[in-house]
């Protein structure tokens, strides 16, 4: 194999998921916290008309990851707005935390 080619696959990673993972986990609240080596990203699910949240997921990142991470989404927000027009953000201080929706009953 030539030199070039070993350096080619130097370079590819083999990147497998789990099938629990590959589900995802929705998320429509972040909470963001960092400390002088790393930056934890808590991944929160709301649900309409309670008050209680629980964290789906925890991600943590060095400073470096979190900064690529940054640039990265930038880009990809950009990429979908030219696809999919301007996306727009609500000011959470004007939606409250039950959505505006039906309160839960039991």
């Amino acid at each position: 194999m030539s030199e070039k080619k070993k350096k080619a696959n130097n370079n590819q990673i083999n990147i497998e998921i789990k099938e629990d993972v590959a589900t995802g986990t929705y998320s429509n609240l972040v909470v963001i916290n960092h400390s002088p080596t790393e930056f934890i990203f808590d991944f929160i699910t709301m649900m309409p008309g309670f008050s209680k949240a629980k964290v789906g997921s925890r991600v943590i990142l060095a400073p470096q990851h979190a900064k690529k991470l940054l640039k990265i989404l930038t880009k990809n927000i950009a990429n979908f707005e030219n696809q999919n027009g301007s996306i727009e953000v609500v000011d959470m201080k004007k939606v409250p935390l039950d959505f505006g929706g039906p309160k839960a009953q039991a």
